[in-house]
């Protein structure tokens, strides 16, 4: 169930900041209605790893569909920064 609370708790922001795990983020609302999210910083940056990675993918189908040259291993492994 998602844990949602009124922005106005934020006056005693260490209780809300001990609800915040990893996978269930601290829904904030504002006159009644989802205004912020906060979360773990460890699950912040596994979703921006995914949103890269699912960017990288979709670049990747769309060389595939127009015919584009193809990278070398070398090249991928640049741009994936290994």
């Amino acid at each position: 169930m998602p844990n949602i609370k009124p922005v106005s708790d934020l006056r005693n922001y260490n209780e809300v900041l001990k609800d915040i795990v990893v996978g269930e983020p601290v829904f904030l609302t504002k006159n009644g209605r989802g205004r912020f999210a906060i979360l773990d910083i460890e699950e912040y940056e596994k979703n921006q790893a995914t949103i890269k990675l699912l960017s990288k993918l979709m670049e990747a189908e769309r060389t595939i569909k127009t015919g584009d040259e193809w990278l070398t291993e070398e090249e991928l492994k640049k741009d994936l920064g290994v």
